[in-house]
């Protein structure tokens, strides 16, 4: 791998979704287009969104009446006919959406040059490693260079530009807004964009302020004129009123905060700012190097795409390693630490005032694919802004449980807001998936497991975790064909009739009562809480079944067809990103029936997850098939991952396959390169994270082990899976040489907190090893 793995272009872009290239902050992001007369800076500020309080009628999505009985209602027809239409069901348990709202674009800076005559040796890029956007060009006998980043440190967007002629620089910055709710006011060196939603009222505003090296600076109208420079520099903060407070949603007004930004980023300076942001940025993106063997060649990445599988093996391999890295970095740009909102359906970037699916949080699967890459690909800190969001939905969360369900606990449905969205609305395929608030638990829970953090697992993820598995004691039902406890009304996402005891919805239920009762037990709390779990657990529908054909069931009774290529393979829970499907069981073989079923098509997403589901299969070939699948159909020429439209979670899900076919550790054992494919038989990773609190890294050639490296964070028992159990050693860089404890390819010794230990195949033993 590069030590700067960058994306780059000969041609300014001229479509956001598919060209323009992604910079981002957490709370702030932007998109370079890379102009030469005109260039556009697409920007948001992750809250600013309508709908919610505000909104006249908005409701939470909770009944806005009573409707004693309808769940029942439900509930005796699926009992008495085993399945009813979705259509069916939807009109008895849903009501339309009201005041959901919408993520909206912040609107456009646009910086327009003099014409410049014909451009040569023109090249935009993003590097990945410093998280900074550049254009380069000559024309006139100038060479023009700008650049841009969003700088975590400070809340802020920062953009310079220079010449090596002096005095070259000139430009007007105005901003556009598809909306007509805002002023623009300009005085001297300062833009300042203010204004108030129609729809809700939620206050933004966002300022920006131009400090010039030479030549003059000053307002013209609405907008900045700077003429004459040696050079120049912007920088820009923005914000809203919103806060994630139920019910109200309402906080400061953004002014102050946005002010302060602005002008502590000029007094500090663009060079001492773009050092701390790259500083910030790297401190995340450097925990991890992965190397397959691959250079790319010296051609654009939108010609290195479109030639994928078709040139040089060393041009794909490293394609594939890029396409890891955009994921890492994608999400440190659109998650930190300072967020208040996770990173949505596009990130933190959109153009639109009507994006697709209202840029919001599905939350079938799509916001927790988001946080897949996130422990295995060492980037912790970037989950703090789930866990905040997934908590902040308890309180709307638990006045749906109660109102609609009578229920204790917390439930949130099929996609929620930034507004405690937790009910239902009246789309049939879509309204319907109690099962969402466990399954949201399910990383918290992992994160433990990840971290090993006492703390982390009492004061933050056990009281969401155990409302959610509160729900669930409350609200199972007993299947009449065999007394089991099955979720009723069942409906597995977006596919086929209600039912009782869908296999996606049983395999959750377990999982969080499961984790519920881990937790519980680990923090030695709730013992009547933890005899009400564990009795439901016996009791419990397993949600795991093989059918006639061998596959898989998608719901208790075998309705499966195998000819159904639906995008969803819901049922598939339990292998991954469960952990209750091991490899080489029977169940295991059924699922792998299933995938074949299902195919290799799909959306971007949909295909990301066949990454996943394939590697736990520990089948590394169909693996690199799916990620190559991926690329070839559903990758744009930035590299975002397209549904179609563009949706981020799918560079999510191929950033966490990748790790999952290098490492793999959620049965309790850290297994390296469990599903390693033919194609990329010499490499290197270093930084990967293990359950257990371990980091890893792992040196390969000709498809097999040379060395392991493990550093532990925790002391305890460690069990590693490797193919080169049985002609290693074993080194501890604090006590020497260890014997550990040999069963076929597994290696288990007693870790001490604080040591790296080193497995070495023999045939590449150092000499101190």
């Amino acid at each position: 791998m590069s030590h700067d793995p960058t994306l780059w272009y000969e041609r300014p872009a001229t479509e956001w979704e598919t060209q323009a290239l992604p910079i981002g902050n957490g709370p702030l992001g932007a998109m370079v287009f890379g102009g030469v007369a005109a260039e556009r800076i697409q920007f948001n500020e992750k809250t600013l969104w309508t709908g919610g309080p505000g909104h006249d009628g908005y409701d939470f999505g909770t009944w806005t009446t009573p409707r004693p009985g309808a769940v029942e209602e439900v509930r005796r027809r699926i009992d008495r006919e085993g399945r009813v239409p979705a259509e069916d069901v939807a009109a008895v348990l849903g009501q339309p959406r009201i005041g959901f709202g919408a993520y909206q674009t912040f609107g456009d800076l646009w910086l327009e040059f003099p014409e410049p005559g014909e451009p040569g040796g023109y090249r935009r890029e993003l590097s990945l490693r410093e998280a900074v956007a550049r254009v380069r060009f000559t024309a006139g006998g100038v060479t023009y260079a700008r650049e841009y980043f969003a700088a975590n440190p400070g809340n802020v967007i920062a953009g310079r530009f220079t010449a090596d002629r002096g005095g070259a620089v000139s430009f007007t910055l105005r901003h556009t807004s598809p909306r007509d709710d805002k002023t623009v006011e300009a005085e001297g060196d300062r833009l300042v964009i203010r204004g108030r939603l129609a729809d809700n009222g939620l206050v933004f505003e966002a300022r920006v302020r131009v400090v010039v090296h030479g030549g003059t600076c000053t307002d013209e109208g609405e907008a900045i004129k700077v003429t004459g420079a040696d050079s120049a520099v912007f920088f820009l903060s923005a914000g809203t009123d919103y806060a994630d407070a139920y019910p109200r949603y309402r906080g400061e007004d953004p002014h102050a905060r946005v002010a302060e930004a602005v002008d502590a980023a000029v007094a500090l300076g663009y060079d001492a700012l773009r050092a701390a942001h790259v500083a910030d940025h790297r401190e995340l993106f450097d925990r991890v190097r992965l190397d397959l063997g691959g250079k790319a060649p010296e051609i654009p990445t939108d010609r290195l795409l479109r030639g994928y599988g078709a040139g040089p093996e060393a041009g794909d391999r490293a394609l594939e390693a890029l396409l890891f890295d955009y994921g890492r970095y994608l999400l440190i740009a659109c998650s930190r630490e300072n967020d208040v909102l996770p990173a949505n359906l596009q990130g933190v970037w959109n153009d639109s005032i009507s994006p697709p699916w209202s840029g919001d949080y599905h939350v079938n699967i799509n916001l927790q694919m988001n946080y897949w890459p996130a422990e295995p690909v060492n980037l912790h800190e970037t989950t703090g802004p789930y866990d905040r969001f997934i908590t902040s939905l308890m309180a709307p969360g638990s006045r749906t449980a109660r109102e609609m369900f009578g229920a204790r606990g917390w439930v949130v449905g099929n996609e929620t807001n930034p507004f405690g969205f937790t009910g239902v609305h009246d789309w049939a395929s879509a309204f319907w998936f109690p099962e969402a608030a466990a399954w949201t638990t399910r990383h918290l829970y992992d994160a433990y497991r990840f971290t090993g953090d006492l703390d982390q697992l009492r004061e933050t993820a056990y009281p969401v975790i155990k409302g959610a598995a509160e729900f669930w004691l409350d609200f199972l039902h007993p299947d009449p064909r065999d007394g089991r406890l099955v979720v009723s009304p069942s409906y597995s996402p977006e596919h086929g009739d209600f039912s009782a005891g869908a296999s996606m919805s049983q395999q959750i239920v377990r999982e969080v009562l499961a984790n519920a009762l881990a937790a519980a037990t680990t923090l030695d709390v709730d013992e009547e809480f933890r005899a009400a779990v564990r009795a439901a657990l016996a009791g419990l529908d397993p949600g795991v079944r093989i059918g006639s054909w061998g596959q898989l069931q998608e719901w208790k009774q075998d309705w499966d067809s195998a000819t159904d290529t639906h995008r969803h393979v819901s049922h598939l829970y339990a292998l991954h990103p469960g952990d209750e499907i091991a490899p080489g069981t029977p169940e295991a073989e059924a699922a792998a029936v299933s995938l074949d079923a299902r195919g290799d098509g799909g959306t971007g997403w949909s295909k990301a997850w066949k990454i996943n589901f394939w590697a736990r299969l520990l089948d590394g070939d169909r693996a690199h098939r799916m990620l190559s699948e991926q690329l070839r159909g559903s990758t744009l020429d930035n590299l975002w991952d397209s549904h179609p439209p563009f949706q981020i979670d799918g560079n999510f899900g191929a950033t966490a396959g990748i790790a999952e076919m290098l490492v793999q550790s959620h049965r309790g054992e850290v297994h390296v390169l469990p599903a390693l494919p033919a194609g990329w038989a010499d490499g290197s990773v270093a930084g990967l994270r293990a359950r257990g609190d371990v980091t890893v890294g792992v040196t390969w050639r000709g498809g097999s082990a040379e060395t392991i490296t493990l550093r532990t964070g925790r002391a305890g028992p460690i069990t590693v899976r490797t193919s080169i159990a049985g002609r290693c050693r074993v080194h501890d860089d604090g006590a020497g040489e260890l014997r550990p404890r040999r069963d076929g390819d597994a290696l288990t010794w007693d870790a001490a907190a604080g040591r790296t230990y080193v497995i070495s195949a023999r045939e590449h033993v150092s000499p101190t090893g």
